[in-house]
Order: C-alpha cells, then sequence, then structure tokens
C-alpha cells in the first residue's frame, strides 16, 4: 500500500484528502461536575492529555538483545505512526496497543538515526491523527505536555515548560558516534518509554517527539518543523532518508558585538563536540570555532545547518566560515553520507 504524502492536496476537484488535519479540535477538559474548579493551568494540561491519550500508542518490539518498548504518535488516517529510530532500532516490526486496549501489528517503514525519527504502520485502524505542529514558533518558558509509556506505564502524562531550544544531543549507534541536533530542552519529566511520545502546546498540537533523558529535570524531544517533515515525507516514499554527513554537534551563541556589525549577523553556531575522524575533523574544525556561515549562508541556529545536509551535498566541496580566536577562519569540507 502506498503511503499518501503528509501535505494536503489543494484541488478542490479531488476527494476528501484523509490526510491529518492542521489544526485540532477545540479542547475540552474532562466531563467532571468538579472541572470548573480547575486552574486554568490544570484544565489546559487535562484536556490536552484527554485529546493527545488516544492517539499515543505503546510499542514493543523484539531486539536481538531482548524487547524494546517506547511510544508512537499516530499522525495519518491511513495507519502511519511516528517514533524514534532507537526504539524500533533494526527491527522490521512490532506490536503497538492503544489506549482502549485495541493491539495490533506494525511494520517499519523506515527509520533516520541522524535524527532520530522513525515512521511505522500498523495493520489496522487507528483513533483520529494528532496534529502536527511547528516547534519553529516556540519560545522559552511555553508550557508542553509529555504524553507517553513510561517504564510501561500506559497513557503517562507530565507536563513542564519549554527549558531551552536548539540543543544538540550527542548519541551512539553501534560503534559509530552521531548527533541529533535542533532538540527542544524540557523539565516535563520523561522516563524510558516515554521516547517516541509526543510533546505537545498548549493546543494540543504535537511539537515534538520525546526522545532523551539527559539527566534529573532534563527532558529532549526531537522538534516537529519543516525539517522534520521532509525527512517523515523521506521515510514515507523512500524508506530512508540520504543525509550528508560532518560530524559536528553545535549550539546557537551570539556573535561579538564587532563581528555583529561588521557582517550584520547576530548568532552563529558554537562547536561543543567535532566527531573524530568525521568530515568536519578533517577538514580543520575545532570544538569552540563559532559557525558564521556554510555554503556561504549565514546560519544561527542548527537546522541552517541541517538545511545544508540533505542529499544534494554529500561530496561535495562544502566552504564554511568559522570564527577562531577573534579572527574568520575559511575551511572546506567535503561532507560524508550519513550511513545510520
Amino acid at each position: 500500500m502506498t503511503a499518501r504524502p503528509i501535505a494536503h492536496r489543494s484541488d478542490p476537484s479531488e476527494p476528501d484528502d484523509p490526510a491529518p488535519p492542521t489544526t485540532p479540535p477545540p479542547l475540552t477538559g474532562p466531563a467532571d461536575p468538579d472541572a470548573p474548579a480547575l486552574d486554568a493551568y490544570s484544565r489546559t494540561v487535562s484536556a490536552v492529555a484527554a485529546h493527545l491519550t488516544p492517539r499515543v500508542a505503546a510499542v514493543r518490539v523484539s531486539l536481538p538483545r531482548g524487547e524494546g518498548a517506547g511510544s508512537a504518535v499516530v499522525f495519518t488516517g491511513d495507519g502511519l505512526l511516528l517514533t524514534n529510530a532507537h526504539v524500533v532500532g533494526r527491527a522490521r516490526g512490532g506490536t503497538a496497543e492503544f489506549a482502549d486496549g485495541t493491539a495490533a501489528p506494525f511494520t517499519v517503514v523506515g527509520a533516520d538515526r541522524l535524527s532520530d525519527l522513525a515512521v511505522i504502520r500498523v495493520a489496522a485502524d487507528t483513533p483520529e491523527p494528532a496534529v502536527l505542529g511547528d516547534a519553529d514558533k516556540l519560545v522559552v518558558g511555553q508550557l508542553v505536555v509529555a504524553v507517553g509509556n513510561p517504564l510501561g506505564l500506559a497513557g503517562s502524562v507530565t507536563a513542564g515548560v519549554v527549558s531551552a531550544l536548539g540543543r544538540s544531543l550527542p548519541t551512539r549507534s553501534g560503534n559509530a558516534a552521531r548527533v541529533v541536533e535542533d532538540v527542544i530542552q524540557t523539565d516535563a519529566a520523561l522516563n524510558p518509554g516515554n521516547s517516541g511520545g509526543a510533546l505537545a502546546d498548549s493546543s494540543g498540537r504535537v511539537v515534538g517527539i520525546n526522545t532523551a533523558v539527559a539527566g534529573i529535570g532534563i527532558g529532549l524531544a526531537v522538534p516537529v518543523n519543516a525539517t522534520t517533515r521532509h525527512i517523515v515525507q523521506a521515510l514515507i516514499d523512500d524508506g530512508r532518508v540520504r543525509r550528508a554527513y560532518l560530524g559536528l554537534a553545535v549550539t546557537p551563541a551570539p556573535l561579538p558585538a564587532d563581528i555583529a556589525r561588521r557582517t550584520g549577523q547576530q548568532r552563529g553556531l558554537r562547536i561543543v563536540e567535532v566527531v573524530p575522524g568525521s568530515p568536519a575533523d578533517h577538514s580543520g574544525l575545532h570544538r569552540d570555532d563559532l559557525v558564521l556561515t556554510v555554503a556561504r549562508e549565514p546560519v544561527g541556529d542548527a537546522q541552517g545547518l541541517q538545511r545544508s545536509m540533505f542529499a544534494h551535498a554529500i561530496g561535495v566541496p562544502l566552504a564554511i566560515t568559522v570564527l577562531r580566536n577573534g579572527a574568520m577562519v575559511d575551511v572546506i569540507a567535503v561532507p560524508g553520507e550519513e550511513n545510520g
């Protein structure tokens, strides 16, 4: 069965599009006579939880070293769910169980370990899809709600705020070091099993896919935005994403005032890790370099770098300008292909 694209059709002569809506229905709190007594914060969290819990499944897969478990979010009307690549690992399928107790087998459509995203297809009817939001509109301090299945406790809900944006997450897959870029940091409590679950805004839009616990009070989620949609569509179409690979972990950072005046650019990307033996390492990029431009285009966030790192950049010399010890330095890096 060929999956429909996640974008809407615009031709009104075509039949109704089963793709997910772009606006969630108005959220209402639990049908409880005491609900009006809840404060505004509680009403918001309860409404988001009631809306999303049916749309988040618990998933289980059989892996070489035992059983893996996590969560997944329904995002189309024809059985596609979004989860983490590390949840499904190398498995080809598993079982998804929904909040109403129904369970069904699923197959893995595709996985992209660089973004830690995967698409699975459930071989049964699924609940109405969740609405995917836009993480690019998030601000630090904004309320977010996490829904998932931590430690096997189905339908668990936690809430917190966006603690930071544009973080990088160094990780490993087998013997290879990788970096998941541009993740959302939240203080909403996450535990093993939350991975692949939803991080939603106060309207119930899914703005992130929970991916990791970095410490007490520090949870991380892959943002849902235009770059994510590109990745998800590639997974649906081809089962994989061809990605150029540099081997950098970066974080946004302000430019010194004199450089900002000279360039008209306010922010760059500070390199916090260079993967040994990577194209970035071979090019001479160093930790603490402040990346100003990639392919002569200014970059001020991890997405700016990611947009340069799709298939068209593989094997093509890439001009990168960095600020190092107060001086601008030009390097040429030749991205490899991410094989994750």
